[in-house]
């Protein structure tokens, strides 16, 4: 008699056979990215991929203050003023004699209370850190760099243009240096208007009055720098441009 073999019962050959597509127990398809690098990659549940980091801030605040600085010290160097609570304590500071990191943080301490009614508290203390470090750094700038010569020209330009671009650096971490920086922020914020533009409206006041303190050769190149300052906030810092804060 023939045995005849049950069509449904499976060969040693098909059970040995991977259906198509499958895979292992415990193994990635082919082309698929390991488990362990898969969640290496993936963000943070509930963090914006975007932001910075704490350190990243740190980082951030501190460049955009040493940056600063060192404009502030150039202008200062060449009798030169700018705009902003800067410039007023610049003015201040040639006329007086205290020293423009006090007059700079004294300055700008009834604007924290604005800051902090309107931007809230993470802003705040980030902005008088940033104030608190560009007094301290001005203070040490002349004890680090002895400058023999310097034109006038350069130091109203140059000086400027670091002012500008360490307030971008700050902007862009959620920081200013306080004083008309906050409204500037605050009319982009709530108007839509440019922060550069509304920043150079206010310094043309600041540079008016410091007719009455410098020659009138050094404000009008302190004007020609303050117009370079705040295209450096006009140019790069538009509303809605920089996602990484």
């Amino acid at each position: 008699m023939t045995t005849t073999t049950d069509a449904a019962t499976p060969t040693s050959t098909d059970a040995a056979t991977p259906t198509p597509g499958a895979t292992r127990p415990g193994a990635d398809a082919v082309g698929a990215t390991p488990a362990a690098t898969r969640d290496s990659r993936t963000p943070h549940p509930g963090r914006d991929p975007l932001a910075h980091s704490p350190l990243d801030d740190v980082l951030g605040i501190l460049t955009g203050t040493v940056i600063a600085s060192i404009g502030i010290f150039l202008l200062k160097s060449s009798g030169a003023v700018t705009g902003g609570t800067a410039g007023l304590a610049l003015l201040v500071s040639y006329v007086v004699p205290v020293p423009f990191g006090v007059i700079f943080l004294a300055v700008n301490l009834p604007f924290f209370a604005l800051a902090a009614w309107r931007k809230g508290w993470n802003f705040t203390l980030r902005t008088a850190a940033s104030v608190a470090l560009v007094s301290a750094f001005s203070l040490l700038n002349p004890l680090a760099l002895v400058i023999d010569r310097l034109d006038p020209v350069y130091a109203a330009i140059a000086g400027n243009l670091l002012a500008g671009v360490g307030l971008l650096v700050l902007f862009r971490h959620r920081a200013s240096l306080g004083g008309f920086n906050i409204l500037a922020l605050l009319a982009q914020e709530r108007l839509g208007w440019r922060a550069g533009y509304v920043q150079m409206g206010l310094d043309v006041a600041i540079v008016l009055v410091s007719f009455a303190v410098v020659a009138p050769l050094t404000v009008l190149l302190s004007a020609a720098g303050a117009v370079v300052l705040n295209l450096v906030l006009a140019v790069n810092h538009r509303p809605g441009r920089y996602l990484g804060a």
